[in-house]
């Protein structure tokens, strides 16, 4: 990257590091017994395998879970990898389309004795490492494995299986993007756990293990934002008829005698009980900032209702603050002799 005419560094080493470690292996083959290698591998391409797909007998439930199952995992990752480089290389990823993608591949696959597919991230950060730019690479590298597979299987008897994983680990080393994870922990921390996880139980379980502690943590925060939605007490800017969180925006200003809420959040049944509560407690609040710095009386409480996106979630809300309103008025909030924090 530093020095573009040197590309051809970087290309060739993979390939001169496969053929350097394979000679010195053979050459010390006596001395270096301990050191595990591929071994002995026969020549030519996998046989047909349209002849050996089975539609019933009694392991065909176990086989649909496992294709579902495996399907999904290598989607997931297919998908994950794609947008990985995606976002190096600042161009789209459509998912639909690696899913076709993925799907024919495996299809064709399956009628010529060929392991599941998906968009393998080593084997990815590897092309990505030799200077691949476009998809011609993959058609040069299909080539390459068919001659290999054809005429030059015998010489990967002596190849050793560390020279493979240093290629691999050397190729994704280059894609960790340290900053981005320290500008997520400013961001976001439930995200940055999520990242961190994954990228730890991928690293030492598995990959469907890591994808799946991400997604359980994924879920879990789209269930802590729909159950605990952002409220917000909102002021003027002034001059403007603009309201913004008095917390976030310090020009912000309070409007003497009414206190705004911003809902910022649609209301669903899992969060109702929670926003009436958190209305009541800002309410008292609103009270204590009141006394403390003699500011005027609490004479309306305005609710912002734009985080609401249909007509029967307005309804819903409809209903909630009635019902807020009905306490409010039993716990006499506007009448100055009764206090709102002596409500129950």
């Amino acid at each position: 990257m530093r020095k573009p005419k040197l590309f051809w560094v970087s290309a060739a080493a993979p390939l001169a590091s496969v053929i350097l470690s394979t000679v010195v292996v053979a050459l010390f083959e006596s001395n270096l017994t301990t050191i595990a290698t591929i071994g002995q591998l026969d020549k030519g391409v996998n046989p047909p395998s349209s002849n050996m797909l089975y539609f019933h007998g009694e392991f065909l439930a176990v086989a649909v879970k496992t294709g579902v199952v495996t399907g999904l995992l290598s989607l997931t990752e297919g998908i994950a990898v794609g947008r990985t480089f995606a976002a190096l290389k600042n161009y789209q990823v459509d998912g639909n389309k690696e899913m076709i993608a993925i799907g024919l591949m495996n299809m064709v696959g399956s009628c010529s004795s060929c392991y599941v597919t998906t968009g393998s991230f080593s084997r990815s950060a590897v092309n990505e490492n030799a200077g691949g730019q476009t998809a011609m690479s993959n058609i040069i590298m299909s080539l390459t494995v068919l001659v290999t597979l054809l005429f030059l299987m015998p010489l990967f008897k002596y190849t050793p299986d560390l020279i493979l994983a240093a290629i691999i680990v050397t190729a994704v080393i280059g894609l960790i993007d340290y900053q981005s994870a320290f500008r997520l922990w400013k961001v976001d921390k439930l995200d940055f756990v999520a990242c961190l996880s994954s990228f730890l139980g991928v690293l030492f379980v598995s990959v469907p293990v890591g994808l799946a502690i991400a997604v359980g943590i994924s879920v879990f925060k789209i269930l802590l934002h729909v159950t605990r939605p952002n409220t917000s007490v909102l002021g003027n800017i002034p001059g403007t008829q603009i309201y913004q969180d008095l917390d976030r925006f310090r020009e912000a200003q309070r409007v003497p005698s009414f206190v705004i809420l911003g809902i910022q959040a649609p209301i669903y049944f899992a969060n109702s009980t929670y926003l009436y509560e958190r209305i009541l407690r800002w309410l008292r609040e609103e009270e204590d900032w009141i006394a403390a710095n003699a500011g005027s009386t609490l004479k309306c409480v305005v609710i912002d209702m734009t985080g609401m996106l249909s007509l029967t979630e307005i309804s819903f809300l409809n209903g909630l603050l009635q019902l807020v309103y009905v306490i409010l008025s039993v716990c006499h909030i506007y009448n100055g002799s009764n206090s709102f924090k002596s409500c129950p």
